[in-house]
């Protein structure tokens, strides 16, 4: 199984950026396709983006032009870029394999301020 530890969340104004990291444990974590997933306060767990083991990438509506995926399959790490960040992109966000979860880990918090 793939161990998950995001990080890279924190408080930040409306249209600032911030860039996660999910590191995972394994050697297979080059032949998963990967997804960021968030929970907004009060609501359920959502996609927000995948990207496959080729780097195909695809994002949910909201996001798109604005947040980017990407891996380091040398460094078995996850990456979003998440750029013009809004109030309602304020979520625990958190990285598994897609589409076929695995365990969660614990999520990064990212608050974004009006």
């Amino acid at each position: 199984q793939v161990q998950l530890v995001e990080s890279g969340g924190g408080l930040v104004q409306a249209g600032g950026s911030l860039r996660l990291s999910c590191a995972a444990s394994g050697r297979a974590f080059s032949t998963y396709d990967m997804g960021w997933y968030r929970q907004p306060p009060g609501k359920e767990r959502e996609f927000v983006a995948t990207i496959s083991w080729y780097n195909s990438t695809y994002y949910e509506d909201s996001v798109k032009g604005r947040f980017t995926i990407s891996r380091d399959n040398a460094k078995n790490t996850l990456y979003l870029q998440m750029n013009s960040l809004k109030p309602e992109d304020t979520a625990i966000y958190y990285c598994n394999k897609y589409p076929n979860l695995g365990p969660w880990g614990q999520g990064t918090q990212v608050i974004v301020s009006s």
